[in-house]
């Protein structure tokens, strides 16, 4: 095989470049390291990222996986991301890590790759990576961590975390309990444990075919989940061998298949501008209208944090994902292949449910139809989305009026103020969050209610935003409107007062203002916000090539790919 792979090209013959390539190698390694598969690990683990840190151990499982089938593992160090430590938002990153991954990957005398992530952004950008350097590649995700308690109850890490903080402000609930549940909520190694961002994509990451089937959703301490790396270690080494490249599975038939996924776990709304960004990569032609045609129907079956009661170790206990499938498999689409070269629907004739209350079947699900929809209108030319499952249902028709926010910034200095003039029949309204507003798109849509309202029982309001919100999140929040206000949307012309009417069953989301007074209006200098003019670095370069959310808010110059092929030596 050693004439046939890529690495060969760094590795043989008998000039000065092939020697400085094989002598600076030649650490420990073995004696005919330079013709076996060279197996990049690329490794998102970090201190810096908690949820990842314990990845380093799941490496070592994955090197002795393909030592044992024949090939050389080599750690490859990669941006790590982590969600609750990265200001101001991870999301302004995943691009550069995705960038910065593909780009290791192609300069290296690499033939196939193990990628290993957990924390939000990882897989994301592992897989948009993966997809535009197109070498063999499967991912391992790391998976939840174990359930907390706190009082007695169990503690949905990030779900947890904005319902008790608005018990608080409530006054319901003291500052030093609060403080109290702080330690009980992080129990063990692993992302969070409800099915917010890092749980939907490790699932969706499955659905696509990209992860050795029933592995997604182990949990992060499980002795299963590295027994499961040893295996992708032997399988990546049979990827190579076979030439078994993301191009040559992911198909549209794949993207269908992650966004049933997707609604039937009441996953992430983050997971829409992801599979946005990766179906981009591979130029799979993918929109947000799929998300609704495909995935508005499919009943919500997961009875997870937040859109119901329990938590990840849960799911893994009753049965698991393939379980999950298994209950949707008419709607899947039979011609996907996984990572395996076998059919994702191949997997689920002996998956079964084993707590009905956890994984509810089809003939009694959670809510019938809870995928995402989409929204259009006056307020939302280009889109936006809203996730039914995790919002309240006498809410989803409404009209209100505006009450609006020129930054997050804004929101917090007024939103506690006693002489704000919002009701529960308000509608918020927070502006300058979008890809090139904030910059990079922070989760800061699902806006804490005043806290006059929260004293008198309110605890759910319309939101309205050009952001993102956590997929541990919940209420009835419309996200991602498109364009952003940035970027010249209807949503920079929104005053204080106007008329806004919310119709989810016909996906409508209008401003009631006549159209020849919004075009008089112009925005007010707080609106196009100074964080959308970076002067340098990083940020200048995302905010000049930063898509919308509805094209995944990718970098225009990184949609489709580049392959792997390096034409120049290094020496």
């Amino acid at each position: 095989m050693a004439s046939n792979l890529r690495s060969s090209e760094w590795y043989s013959g008998d000039d000065r470049n092939s020697y400085i390539h094989r002598a600076w190698m030649r650490r420990g390694l073995p004696h005919d390291f330079d013709s076996r598969p060279q197996i990049a690990i690329a490794n998102t683990a970090s201190d810096l990222t908690p949820c990842n840190s314990h990845l380093t151990e799941v490496a070592q499982s994955v090197k002795n996986g393909i030592y044992e089938a024949g090939g050389i593992p080599l750690e490859l160090p990669v941006v790590s991301l982590g969600e609750t430590q990265v200001r101001p938002t991870a999301m302004l990153w995943r691009n550069m890590a995705a960038m910065a991954t593909e780009e290791m990957l192609r300069a290296n005398p690499i033939d196939g790759v193990v990628l290993l992530g957990g924390c939000d952004k990882t897989i994301p950008s592992l897989l948009m990576a993966a997809a535009s350097v197109d070498l063999p590649a499967v991912v391992v995700p790391g998976g939840p961590m174990l359930t907390g308690h706190f009082r007695g109850e169990a503690l949905g890490c990030g779900t947890d975390v904005w319902r008790l903080s608005e018990e608080v402000r409530a006054g319901t609930l003291s500052e030093q309990q609060f403080l109290k549940s702080e330690s009980s909520m992080i129990r063990s190694k692993g992302h969070c444990n409800t099915m917010g961002t890092a749980s939907t994509m490790a699932l969706v990451a499955e659905a696509l075919g990209t992860v050795l089937p029933g592995l997604a959703g182990t949990p992060a301490p499980d002795s299963r989940l590295l027994e499961a790396a040893h295996e992708t270690g032997r399988l990546s080494v049979q990827l190579v061998a076979e030439g078994r490249r993301p191009s040559s599975f992911l198909t549209g038939a794949s993207f269908h298949n992650a966004i049933v996924a997707l609604a039937a776990i009441g996953g992430s709304t983050n997971a829409v501008v992801h599979l946005l960004a990766i179906a981009g990569r591979l130029g799979i032609d993918l929109s947000i209208d799929d998300f609704d045609r495909i995935g508005a129907e499919v009943p919500l079956l997961v009875n997870l944090q937040p859109a119901g009661r329990y938590l990840m170790d849960d799911l893994q206990r009753a049965g698991g994902f393939l379980a999950v499938l298994r209950e949707v498999r008419d709607l899947l689409d039979p011609a996907a292949l996984t990572i395996t070269g076998r059919p994702l629907v191949d997997y689920l004739e002996d998956a079964r449910i084993w707590d009905e209350d956890v994984i509810t079947p089809r003939a009694t699900p959670l809510q019938p139809a809870a995928g995402i929809s989409v929204l259009r209108g006056s307020l939302a030319p280009g889109g936006a989305i809203i996730k039914p499952a995790a919002a309240s249902a006498h809410l989803l028709k409404h009209r209100g009026k505006a009450v609006v926010f020129d930054s997050i910034e804004d929101f917090h200095a007024r939103i506690d103020d006693p002489q704000l003039d919002i009701d529960e029949n308000s509608v918020m309204v927070l502006r300058g969050c979008g890809p090139k507003g904030y910059p990079g798109m922070p989760e800061v849509s699902n806006m804490p209610l005043p806290k006059k309202l929260l004293e008198k029982g309110v605890r759910d309001m319309v939101r309205i935003c050009d952001g993102r919100m956590s997929g541990t999140a919940y209420g009835t929040v419309v996200l991602h409107v498109t364009p952003e206000a940035a970027a010249g949307g209807p949503l920079a012309l929104v005053r204080t007062g106007d008329w806004i009417e919310l119709d989810v069953r016909n996906r409508r989301l209008d401003l009631d203002v006549p159209a020849e007074e919004l075009a008089a209006r112009i925005p007010n200098d707080a609106t196009v916000s100074a964080y959308a003019n970076p002067r340098r670095g990083w940020e200048r370069l995302y905010v000049d090539h930063v898509l919308q959310a509805d094209k995944g808010a990718d970098l225009d110059f990184l949609v489709g790919s580049s392959g792997s092929t390096v034409s120049r030596e290094s020496h």
